[in-house]
């Protein structure tokens, strides 16, 4: 297990998108953070949840799609180090990188923008996981679903796209249309979005958008589990 984890950990790092995940945000966060107020409250939650969106629904789904179309989870099958163990390692180094990402985020904002940083650490922490549990649950679908690794990067480019807008990452939510506004907070990108900018406002986020998270990604999970192919 370790080996794998190593050579995957290399291959990662060798992944174009991997840095794409890292930079968008972060370009995202520099380019606006500069023109806003310290005490603002919503461009940094929204950076953070654009990071987790594109690790989850573009980058996890393309490599677990890829890995299926050259035969690699077939090839394992075969051998003493099974398919599910590449599958746990891959979830436990996208998360690393969605954690890093965040982390990188947080810093940058925290040092040079002078922006706002919520203390409630463990609300941060709870948002976060499922957040990002809900996010990882949609992108393992949308592999176990893809034929190929074009296929998983297209599908998870056509929902990133909408997801994002009805959670008010594109466009501001006070400037959506009050029932897109209303339907966006329910999707998963939406609640985590919004769970966001809660804490880092100050207050508890809200109990439903938390069980509309941990739903998501129990569902989502099983169907995911249900309709994953090996080969």
């Amino acid at each position: 297990m370790f080996k794998l984890a190593f050579v995957e950990t290399k291959l990662l790092t060798r992944e174009p998108g991997a840095l794409f995940s890292l930079l968008i945000p972060l370009f995202i966060l520099v380019v606006f953070g500069s023109s806003i107020e310290p005490g603002d409250t919503v461009l940094l939650p929204m950076a953070l949840a654009i990071a987790v969106g594109l690790v989850g629904l573009y980058l996890l789904p393309t490599t677990l799609a890829a890995y299926r179309e050259r035969g690699v989870l077939r090839r394992l099958s075969t051998t003493p180090v099974r398919p599910g163990s590449l599958l746990m390692v891959q979830l436990l180094l996208q998360l690393v990188l969605a954690v890093t990402a965040c982390a990188l985020l947080v810093t940058v904002a925290g040092t040079v923008l002078g922006a706002h940083l919520p203390t409630a650490a463990p609300a941060v922490a709870l948002v976060f996981l499922l957040g990002t549990a809900s996010m990882f649950a949609v992108g393992l679908l949308v592999a176990a679903l893809a034929p190929n690794g074009r296929a998983a990067n297209g599908f998870g480019v056509l929902l990133y796209f909408p997801m994002a807008y009805l959670a008010g990452l594109i466009q501001p939510r006070d400037q959506l249309p009050e029932l897109v506004a209303r339907i966006g907070e329910y999707t998963p990108l939406g609640a985590f979005g919004q769970s966001l900018r809660d804490v880092w406002a100050g207050t508890a986020p809200s109990p439903l958008l938390l069980g509309v998270m941990a739903a998501y990604a129990a569902v989502i999970s099983v169907a995911a589990a249900r309709l994953f192919r090996w080969e």
